[in-house]
C-alpha cells in the first residue's frame, strides 16, 4: 500500500525548533520527487519545501534560511528541520510525493495525513 506518515509535529515557542519525519510505504522515495505543504489555520494550503531524486532543494521565501528539507532513501524517510520558529509557521504540515524526477508546480498524487506545528509568542 502506498502511503506517507508524518510525525514530529508539536507545540514549541518561537525561536524554537522541531524536526518533521515523512515515512513512506510501498514506493522507493529516491525515484520520486517529495515535497513539504502546510495550511495555516483558516488559509489555504502553500509550498513549504521539494526535494526531487537528484538532491536539489527549494523552499518557500517565508522559509528559507531556516527549514532544511532532506530525505534518507534507505529509510524511506524524508525530514524538515525547522529552526528559528514562529508564529506564522504555525499550522499544518503536509508531506506528498509524484513519481518525477523533478518537482512540478503541482500533480502530488501520494499524500500525507498531516501533522500539526504550533509556534506561541
Amino acid at each position: 500500500q502506498v502511503q506517507l506518515v508524518e510525525s514530529g509535529g508539536a507545540s514549541v515557542q518561537a525561536g524554537g525548533s522541531l524536526r518533521l519525519s515523512c515515512a513512506a510505504t510501498g514506493f522507493t522515495i529516491s525515484n520520486n520527487c517529495m515535497a513539504w505543504f502546510r495550511q495555516p489555520p483558516g488559509k489555504e494550503r502553500e509550498d513549504v519545501a521539494t526535494i526531487d531524486t537528484f538532491g536539489n532543494t527549494t523552499y518557500s521565501d517565508s522559509v528559507k534560511g531556516r527549514f532544511t528539507i532532506s530525505s534518507d532513501s534507505a529509510q524511506r524517510t524524508m525530514y524538515l528541520q525547522m529552526n528559528r520558529l514562529k508564529p506564522e509557521d504555525t499550522a499544518k504540515y503536509y508531506c506528498a510525493s509524484v513519481r518525477a524526477h523533478l518537482c512540478p508546480l503541482a500533480g502530488y498524487d501520494i499524500w500525507g495525513q498531516g501533522t500539526q506545528v504550533t509556534v506561541s509568542s
